[in-house]
């Protein structure tokens, strides 16, 4: 079975996070964080950094490792690594998506996410719940 390594940035500002719509392929119209694929030579860190800036047109800081990911679709294996991220300078514009949105805990659950990002988002309302009761 094919391979596929990606990263994915859980983007934070004021207690919500940011999703995307994918506006392309097989999965057009499913909810993921945005990321993509780590080129060689990369590290995780530099793949998200590098994605962020050609997708959304954003710097971004990568913060500490959320969990990674492994997720078999009927075509291929996902390795996908999510990370805490911080928006450093830019406006998210969006250049390959549909549309995003700016979700907290309680609204994770409202869009169609794809299949691989579903745990994350369970364990993003935890942790999300977690730090609200503090």
């Amino acid at each position: 079975m094919k391979k596929i390594e990606v990263v994915a940035a859980i983007i934070q500002k004021d207690r919500k996070i940011f999703a995307t719509q994918r506006g392309y392929g097989e999965f057009k119209d499913g909810w993921e964080f945005p990321g993509g694929k780590i080129e060689s030579g990369e590290s995780p860190q530099q793949a998200l950094v590098r994605e962020i800036r050609e997708e959304l047109d954003t710097e971004i800081e990568v913060g500490e490792l959320i969990e990674t990911v492994e997720y078999d679709y009927p075509q291929f294996h996902l390795t996908m690594h999510c990370f805490w991220c911080t928006i450093k300078s830019g406006e998210l514009i969006l250049k390959e998506h549909e549309a995003a949105k700016w979700l907290t805990a309680e609204e994770l659950e409202s869009v169609d996410w794809l299949p691989a990002d579903l745990g994350v988002v369970e364990k993003l309302k935890c942790q999300c719940a977690n730090v609200a009761t503090e």
